[in-house]
């Protein structure tokens, strides 16, 4: 990891107020993540990781501590940091070309330029042939490589995703996992990738950090020693089946605490 994060959280809170008490959401001492690192988050439901990742994209105000890209403090949305979310946020009147172009045309890119940078990202999401169709015409997988390539188009330093894939079926689901992995060794992103699913998590991360029930704290940051680039016959293999459940086991041993202290 470099000495300057792309990344940086220190010192991070986030309070509701909820019935006239204060509800502590996240509490996150420190989390870094370095240049062209793909980062996996999990924790048990509702533990408050989408809530995270709009503190780190800046749509939802922490209460304290510091959110820092390249060393730069942020507080607010901003194009170093692009968000992908579950549910696509297409605009059905514009075409997939429109949909993709639309950042840039609002930043006042020329149109030649605006049209090149379109098409490279058709390109390397495979959507080149689909330009002109409308997101009704489109399954839920290449709405999904729509809504990466509008992100990617005007080229933030951190990638931000929220369960991107949570909508699919299994099969788009991992088809989709795959054409990740290959945008981000062609691209070269930082990605935070927040998801339920655990064997996503450790299929696609270099780390997994897994966060504790709320408050969200971090209870263990997982380093995924499994080769890359990885292909789905890793899945099947006994060290990826180890970090799965050693995952699983941070995950459900928090659940099950939490079910606990409700009782």
């Amino acid at each position: 990891m470099t000495s300057t994060p792309a990344l940086e959280v220190v010192g991070l809170r986030k309070v509701y107020a909820r019935d006239g008490r204060a509800l502590t959401v996240l509490d996150i001492e420190r989390l870094a993540i370095g240049d062209g690192e793909l980062v996996t988050i999990v924790g048990p439901s509702g533990c408050g990781k989408t809530t995270l990742l709009h503190v780190l994209g800046g749509f939802v105000s922490a209460d304290s501590g510091r959110i820092r890209v390249h060393g730069r403090d942020v507080v607010r949305p901003g194009p170093d940091r692009g968000m992908v979310f579950q549910e696509f946020a297409l605009f059905p009147w514009r075409t997939v070309a429109g949909n993709v172009g639309w950042g840039l045309e609002k930043r006042g890119v020329s149109r030649a330029e605006r049209e090149a940078v379109v098409d490279r990202y058709l390109d390397l999401t495979g959507l080149r042939e689909f330009r002109d169709h409308l997101p009704a015409e489109l399954s839920g997988g290449m709405k999904q490589r729509v809504a990466l390539a509008r992100v990617l188009a005007f080229d933030p330093e951190v990638l931000l995703m929220d369960e991107p894939f949570g909508a699919l079926d299994a099969q788009t689901r991992e088809t989709m996992q795959e054409e990740l992995l290959r945008l981000w060794e062609r691209t070269g992103k930082t990605i935070v990738f927040v998801t339920h699913d655990i064997e996503e998590a450790v299929y696609l991360g270099d780390r997994v950090v897994v966060l504790t029930a709320r408050p969200a704290r971090i209870r263990e940051d997982v380093v995924v020693d499994l080769p890359r680039p990885r292909d789905f016959a890793i899945r099947k293999s006994v060290a990826f089946l180890d970090w799965r459940n050693h995952v699983w086991d941070l995950v459900r041993s928090e659940a099950a605490g939490a079910a606990q202290r409700r009782t």
